[in-house]
């Protein structure tokens, strides 16, 4: 078996695009220091609203293969090599937006069961034996099912995989602390005028805002800001990125982009103070 990096970091995520917004400037700075950075994500995002008015033909399992074709430009981008599809390609599809009739499909990522897709995960788990792992919290940021649901399986996996040798040390739900979002907000006011985008989201619309208290944790991926912008532009059929630090989602509202990307642990000791690294504090070493 070939031997991994010392410091191993996965994470979880829900449909191709999310890890780009949330993590990309964190996986792009960890990709770069060495460490070995483990993608899952656990549906190819079938049922996703498409941007590009070329594109609005493809849905179902067509606009999944071509999601799938920018995840992979994504992971170039960021540097990132290890990225896996939670139970292979097409296992769990996309359940849609929370209430549709979409979220009774038996095929989708709601519909499954939690300790069987929770097991195939810790078989990733126990294969990369990550320090850190990286996911949502238990709305899933802002309550989309299939980011209920991944919280729920990355959350059982780290359970099996303890009870099979592996215990990961520190989990991390992503956060974005409600201060940093409103002052960006504001900057966000002031710029619109100047974008290629009409009106502004608001603090209320991205998800995982909390009061500054509940972040443990700064990610400063402030150099690797070209490579986080790449990365969501890669996702095309989901997201539009401005020349400044802005994009939209299908809904058109301007958004700001964050290059400090912010955690909370919730497994682990917690610090005194605000880290500044997802590997603070946990012995590393190599695995095979």
């Amino acid at each position: 078996m070939t031997e991994l990096p010392e410091r191993r970091l996965m994470l979880v995520h829900a449909h191709p695009d999310d890890e780009s917004i949330n993590n990309g400037a964190t996986m792009a700075r960890y990709t770069a220091e060495g460490a070995h950075v483990t993608l899952v994500t656990c549906t190819l995002g079938e049922r996703g609203e498409v941007i590009p008015p070329e594109l609005r033909h493809l849905s179902g399992p067509a606009l999944g293969g071509h999601r799938l074709g920018e995840l992979r430009e994504a992971m170039a981008a960021l540097g990132v090599t290890d990225f896996r599809l939670l139970g292979g390609a097409g296992r769990y599809s996309d359940s849609g937006m929370m209430g549709l009739p979409d979220n009774d499909d038996p095929g989708c990522f709601w519909q499954a069961d939690v300790d069987q897709a929770a097991g195939l995960l810790a078989e990733v788990v126990l294969d990369v034996r990550p320090q850190v792992l990286v996911t949502y919290d238990d709305n899933g940021g802002y309550g989309h099912p299939d980011h209920i649901q991944a919280h729920r399986v990355a959350t059982r996996a780290v359970e099996l995989a303890a009870g099979r040798g592996w215990d990961v040390p520190k989990v991390y739900w992503n956060r974005i602390p409600r201060s940093v979002a409103e002052e960006a907000f504001a900057r966000l006011e002031r710029d619109l005028h100047a974008l290629p985008f009409d009106k502004s989201a608001s603090v209320q619309d991205v998800p995982g805002v909390v009061d500054d208290g509940r972040i443990t944790t700064a990610v400063d991926g402030t150099a690797y800001a070209g490579a986080k912008a790449a990365a969501m532009r890669a996702h095309a059929t989901q997201i539009t990125v401005a020349d400044q630090p802005y994009f939209v989602l299908s809904n058109e509202l301007a958004q700001p982009l964050f290059t400090t990307e912010y955690y909370e642990l919730v497994r682990g000791e917690r610090p005194a103070g605000r880290e500044d690294d997802l590997f603070a504090g946990v012995a590393t070493g190599a695995a095979s």
